[in-house]
């Protein structure tokens, strides 16, 4: 029951997206960090690709909510958005510079801390349900 309150709301969805912030903030600082390293290639993950899964995640979820299957038995829809975040791409012989990597990682961050803030506020209101303090 617990499972399903969760599921039936957002969290599901801002977890993934603050998990894959998180990793492609960790290639960004990387790609920094070799800034200066000769035959370097900068990486990056695809954010297109990542909303392609979790688009398709989200239709999976609500097709599996709509259906007549327990969802106990029914299979993560977010699993093959986790799995693609495992796919870094190399960019052929571009080494993008310092700004652009310090762009990328601010527009980054802004979205982990968007995510963060929302889910913050609706566990908050799941708290206030729970206790009966509105």
């Amino acid at each position: 029951m617990i499972s399903n309150l969760f599921s039936s709301t957002t969290i599901p969805v801002l977890e993934q997206v603050v998990n894959f912030a998180q990793m492609r903030h960790q290639v960004l600082a990387g790609n920094i960090a070799n800034l200066d390293t000769p035959g370097y290639r900068t990486r990056d993950l695809s954010t297109e690709a990542f909303q392609a899964n979790l688009r398709r995640a989200l239709e999976t979820r609500d097709e599996q909510a709509t259906s007549l299957a327990p969802p106990e038995t029914a299979l993560n829809p977010f699993a093959p958005v986790k799995a693609g975040m495992e796919g870094i791409l190399r960019h052929d012989d571009d080494n993008v510079g310092l700004e652009q990597q310090l762009m990328e990682i601010a527009k980054n961050e802004m979205q982990h801390n968007l995510a963060l803030t929302i889910m913050n506020n609706q566990l908050q209101l799941i708290g206030a349900a729970i206790s009966e303090r509105a």
